[in-house]
């Protein structure tokens, strides 16, 4: 393919469909942003030549007779905008056989169960927090050893189930918030974890091991606004009510590490995104205990990708604009699969 233009189709949310994941029923002024954003960013890629697809009552018809090289698939919330049927996008192009950029259904699915990840973690000498799996329908619920103490979904992404009430001090807020979380969660399953209140870091990763990890500068969450009275946790809503404090009082800023931890975190990082075989770009997110040690909280694969999001913060402190961030990520899919 050399000299010629690659045909990418870019494979988005449907704004038309009900998305019960935001709390506007739908997706929002901020997804419907980000959309024009990356549109703007991506037009000013050379070599490529893009078509989006975000319509899907159709997709699996646009999407066969499309002749695609490759699909950016940025549809983060599942097929026909069901979370549940997020993995179902790359199974999708498997079958149609359109190679795609990030990771496949099985990743997806893996690194999605918290205690499956801290699991492989364990085995490959990655500190983790204490933690408890349970199983929601219990009777009676198991009750954490140590307060405070963090109950969380044991699924999911996107800080699903987080909130100001996870962080529990005695055994009657435990089993509210897991009755809570047991009305919410399909499975419905938790996990008690030690709580963490050293700082809390997020690494971003791009590119594949085959052919190059590029570890982008970490970022550290900045809790120190946040008003009294409230735990220091990244909840669901820092990430989409507007008028919530955690929104609106939590930064985030470049992470100033010691080389010996900054070193640590790559390495648990690039152990991770092999052993879990992620592919192109991912982040994962660590928090350090009373001891300074970083813990693995989550292994994301599927990061959000928006112009303001985590992954594009930490490529501009990289030196890469969000346009050459996405270039990166399809370039990494494009050498993965020797499409030139």
């Amino acid at each position: 393919m050399a000299g010629s233009k690659l045909t990418v189709g870019v494979l988005l949310g449907d704004q038309q469909l009900p998305y019960s994941f935001s709390p506007e029923g739908r997706l929002g002024q901020e997804e419907i942003r980000a959309f024009q954003q990356l549109e703007a960013a991506l037009a000013q890629l050379t070599g490529y030549r893009f078509r989006y697809f975000n319509d899907h009552e159709r997709l699996i018809d646009d999407l066969r007779g499309a002749n695609l090289d490759l699909a950016l698939n940025f549809c983060d919330t599942g097929y026909r905008n069901d979370w549940n049927l997020v993995t179902h996008i790359p199974s999708l192009l498997e079958m149609l056989d359109i190679p795609y950029t990030g990771s496949n259904g099985m990743t997806l699915n893996v690194t999605a169960d918290k205690s499956l990840v801290r699991a492989l973690a364990v085995t490959l000498n990655i500190p983790v927090p204490n933690e408890v799996y349970v199983d929601l329908r219990t009777d009676p619920l198991p009750l954490p050893e140590i307060y405070p103490a963090l109950i969380k979904p044991n699924q999911g992404a996107g800080s699903f189930g987080m909130s100001r009430d996870c962080v529990v001090h005695d055994a009657s807020q435990a089993v509210a918030y897991m009755t809570k979380l047991a009305g919410m969660l399909e499975p419905p399953e938790a996990v008690i974890q030690d709580f963490l209140t050293g700082p809390e870091y997020t690494v971003g990763i791009v590119g594949n091991p085959a052919t190059g990890l590029v570890p982008l500068p970490p970022a550290e969450i900045d809790y120190s606004d946040l008003e009294p009275g409230l735990p220091p946790v990244f909840t669901y809503d820092a990430k989409f009510d507007a008028a919530s404090p955690y929104w609106n009082q939590l930064r985030h800023r470049r992470a100033e590490l010691e080389e010996v931890t900054h070193a640590r975190l790559i390495e648990y990082c690039s152990c991770l995104y092999r052993r879990l075989g992620i592919r192109d770009y991912a982040r994962f997110d660590f928090r350090c205990g009373t001891d300074g040690q970083p813990r693995l909280l989550d292994a994301n694969p599927n990061p959000t990708w928006y112009a303001d999001s985590r992954m594009s913060m930490m490529a501009g402190w990289a030196g890469y604009s969000y346009t050459e961030l996405l270039r990166l990520i399809l370039q990494a899919a494009i050498e993965r699969y020797a499409l030139e």
